[in-house]
């Protein structure tokens, strides 16, 4: 698998322009010629078959791919820039579904020192680095489903990107995450601290209808809820939201449109989730046989995060993994970069395939 990972060359590497959107122009500035490129690497992947095709080249006019086949079909303008590519795979861009573009990996910063400590700006700062770094990867769309603590963040760094001034992955963006009161963190500080957190609290009818209303109004792309979190008895995960409270934000969302994704390593916050009609359920440690077939009848996808699994989580992991692909479920390859090295992303693809999927389906 790594192999012909390490062997991609992405379009935006050859061609950054069909990534980064040109500033808005004056009628009166004339638009400059289209270039033309012909890429003939090695190999390519056409993402629909498993057999990489030998001898094919990619006619590339100006931001749009204009044709993809055998070399023999293709006749390129006289002017096309040729690009030779011995020895490499070319294939399709990448979709990173579940990152944190707004953190950088825990071995270097704990999350909480992340939230609290790092300014703003900082963590922007470091943030147009991680854009880069996943664009270079192969990713050229990612869905943020977190500032962790830094507003709507998100939302600049997307019309950033949308307007061509620093350069990255299209953008689907969940802002600021909505967490139960009293669930999340930073923790560790004295209770007469109210310490600015990591999600928006929201509780009951009022408060959860007006903060999705208002994550919405301010750019958010998803609504991101979190079902359950490590608090209460025991310090396991436990459910947080009721069922009615999560029904109903799934209820005002998906009136202006918007999908929901649920945060849930739990079986009951799981439950809850899947009934409230969540479009993905993200980790997903807690699920079930039993909750898989109420996902393949609802239509509910699993965001599994393999990539972020250790100790004895593994295991847990494979397991749940093997239920969701004997189930049928749909699965989207999203790896919660941010808890490690952004550009990385394309571990979770390789668990997959070492997990048992099908090479062709994790691509």
């Amino acid at each position: 698998m790594r192999p012909l990972l390490l062997l991609i060359v992405c379009l935006i590497i050859v061609c950054p322009a069909i990534q980064m959107n040109p500033s808005a122009q004056t009628q009166l500035t004339p638009k400059p010629p289209e270039t033309i490129y012909l890429l003939k690497p090695a190999h390519i992947f056409d993402g629909e078959s498993a057999q990489l095709h030998d001898g094919w080249v990619v006619l590339i006019h100006g931001q749009k791919i204009e044709v993809v086949g055998p070399a023999s079909e293709i006749k390129a303008p006289a002017d096309a820039t040729v690009i030779d590519l011995p020895g490499l795979t070319l294939m399709p861009r990448l979709i990173e579904a579940h990152s944190h573009i707004l953190l950088h990996p825990y071995s270097e910063t704990v999350w909480n020192d992340q939230v609290a400590r790092e300014p703003l700006s900082l963590r922007v700062a470091r943030a147009t680095n991680h854009l880069r770094s996943e664009l270079m990867a192969g990713f050229t769309t990612i869905r943020d489903l977190g500032t962790e603590g830094a507003g709507f963040a998100d939302v600049g760094l997307k019309q950033a990107v949308q307007q061509g001034i620093i350069p990255g992955p299209r953008m689907v963006v969940a802002t600021r995450a909505i967490v139960a009161t009293g669930s999340y963190g930073p923790k560790g500080y004295a209770p007469e601290w109210n310490v600015p957190q990591g999600a928006e609290e929201a509780d009951g009818i009022d408060s959860l209808t007006r903060v999705v209303r208002e994550q919405i109004g301010k750019g958010a792309d998803w609504i991101k809820v979190y079902a359950d979190y490590r608090w209460g008895a025991g310090g396991a995960a436990h459910a947080t939201f009721t069922l009615d409270e999560l029904k109903l934000a799934v209820e005002v969302a998906k009136s202006a449109g918007i999908p929901v994704s649920a945060h849930s390593t739990s079986t009951e916050g799981a439950r809850r989730a899947i009934l409230a009609g969540v479009e993905t359920i993200e980790h997903g440690d807690g699920l079930t046989p039993e909750l898989f077939r109420l996902m393949k009848e609802r239509g509910t996808a699993l965001c599994p995060t393999l990539a972020v699994a250790s100790g004895p989580a593994v295991e847990r992991k494979k397991i749940v993994f093997k239920q969701a692909l004997d189930a049928g479920v749909t699965i989207a390859s999203g790896s919660d970069v941010g808890v490690f090295a952004h550009g990385d992303n394309a571990k979770e693809i390789e668990l997959m395939v070492a997990w048992g999927m099908p090479i062709i389906d994790a691509l």
